[in-house]
């Protein structure tokens, strides 16, 4: 029988793994990349292992699973190993006549003790990409990988415990009390990926140590399709978008379409036709799209489907089997705005429609909603382009595709607003778990009287030129002028 984690349990962790941080294990540069080299061969030494536990927590297709959450780990992990010395090495600041002769540097540091909580939708992918930054940084971290997909839960805890050092790197499995007792300690930064609702909770928990946090929320994401645009390919993309990424369940899905009434059509007869090809004429029956994750989701969804005046908003699918958790791919156009599937993150294969008179509504809709995780345009429009880039706020944008920004490592992944806090991916994962630490190197030399008592009329006139950087201010002031 497993051992039950405690308070006690959890005190201890943290503990121990601030003992080895505090001695310096984790800051070495060789320490580091040993253990994004140990990464490096998880993915390399046990992707059919990781691609059978997430086909077994959400019937993932291998495809998905191998490219959008093993590959896109290895991009992550060399890019870091790549990478490291540059980040870590001090940038050079410029510094003022106030100082001179000095020299100024900003110095990354690890921040300490760190916590990652990650989410069931891409466990391995949400798990470890954020510990390569957490450890790219000379941080001492403990991943608390999400109980909604156990079997990726488990195999996570094996092999990190396996490959990584134990005495900087450990895994805490286990569901809502395991979390708590992990909340109620002093970490020095928390980074959760998972809902709103439990975001707040973490923001909670961390203003009791004013712990500062990244919250990887989620939203509901736009999809603006233009009737300027290449329709065959911008459905393809968008159905590879939403049901190609997890059925939905991805926190960047597509989450609603906002067209116009005479474009509609088109854009709905083109959906079916695409999808068919894709999914066949059953997609409950396709192997190439996952399950929902589980029943509370399940009825979640459902009810969502259900609700008065939006039912009989089906245009497609809309077939649904609790016994093997899927739902069929579903249209709906013009369901009420103030309906449950127009305002909660819907996180799973439905995709209303709404229809508007011309397409400047859009940014009033947009503009009216919370800030999405991120917005999405298709459009051969070039004004359109940069309008909507300049207007719609979001965590990012994407023009004429569907989440690929997410494999951009030169592009910092992260929301506004309610859709998050913080940001990640490649040096902006580095970022998050440093400390940007200011180091000014001051010499003995040209030690001026002018800052030191007894104040004269003189010393202000010249102290005050010499911190606006006022040049002839200053001379006036030495040249005895008044």
């Amino acid at each position: 029988m497993a051992k039950v984690f405690q308070a006690a349990d959890a005190t201890d962790l943290v503990t121990d793994l601030r003992r080895s941080f505090d001695a310096g294990v984790t800051r070495a540069y060789e320490w580091r990349v040993t253990q994004l080299k140990k990464l490096l061969l998880i993915c390399d030494n046990h992707e059919p292992e990781i691609v059978s536990a997430l086909h077994d927590d959400l019937g993932k297709p291998e495809l998905e699973s191998s490219v959008y959450e093993v590959a896109l780990l290895r991009n992550s992990i060399n890019l870091a190993l790549k990478q490291l010395k540059d980040w870590m090495a001090p940038d050079k600041a410029k510094t003022s006549l106030t100082t001179f002769p000095a020299s100024a540097e900003i110095v990354s540091e690890p921040l300490g003790v760190v916590l990652v909580i990650s989410a069931w939708n891409y466990p391995f992918l949400l798990s470890i990409d954020p510990v390569i930054g957490a450890i790219s940084a000379g941080n001492a971290v403990v991943l608390k990988p999400s109980e909604l997909a156990p079997a990726s839960s488990s195999l996570l805890a094996t092999l990190l415990e396996q490959y990584l050092d134990s005495s900087a790197v450990r895994v805490v499995e286990g569901a809502v009390t395991e979390t708590t007792l992990l909340l109620e300690q002093k970490w020095d930064k928390i980074f959760y990926t998972g809902s709103s609702r439990i975001g707040r909770l973490i923001m909670l928990a961390a203003a009791k140590h004013l712990t500062p946090v990244v919250l990887e929320l989620g939203g509901k994401s736009p999809v603006v399709i233009d009737s300027d645009t290449n329709l065959k390919i911008s459905v393809k993309r968008i159905i590879a978008g939403k049901w190609g990424c997890n059925n939905g369940q991805a926190c960047i899905s597509p989450d609603y379409i906002l067209t116009t009434k005479e474009f509609s059509p088109k854009v709905i007869d083109a959906l079916k036709q695409e999808l068919e090809a894709f999914y066949g004429k059953n997609p409950m029956e396709s192997k190439d799209m996952s399950r929902i994750v589980n029943s509370n989701h399940f009825d979640r969804l459902s009810k969502m489907l259900e609700e008065k005046e939006v039912s009989d908003k089906i245009v497609y699918g809309g077939q649904k089997n609790r016994d093997i958790l899927k739902i069929a791919t579903t249209i709906l156009v013009d369901v009420p705005l103030d309906s449950l599937i127009m305002n909660e993150e819907i996180f799973g294969p439905l995709l209303p429609i709404i229809t508007l008179n011309n397409l400047e509504e859009i940014f009033d809709v947009i503009r009216s909603r919370p800030k999405p995780l991120a917005a999405y345009l298709f459009t051969q429009n070039q004004k359109l382009k940069e309008r909507f880039a300049m207007t719609v706020s979001a965590g990012g944008i994407v023009v004429n595709d569907i989440a690929v920004h997410l494999a951009v490592p030169t592009l910092p992944f992260g929301g506004v607003g309610e859709s998050e806090t913080g940001s990640y991916h490649g040096k902006f994962s580095f970022d998050a778990f440093s400390h940007k630490k200011a180091v000014l190197y001051k010499s003995f030399i040209g030690d001026a009287a002018i800052r030191y008592p007894p104040y004269s009329r003189g010393k202000l006139r010249l102290l005050k030129a010499l911190v606006n950087s006022n040049i002839v201010e200053i001379f006036r002031v030495l040249l005895g002028f008044s």
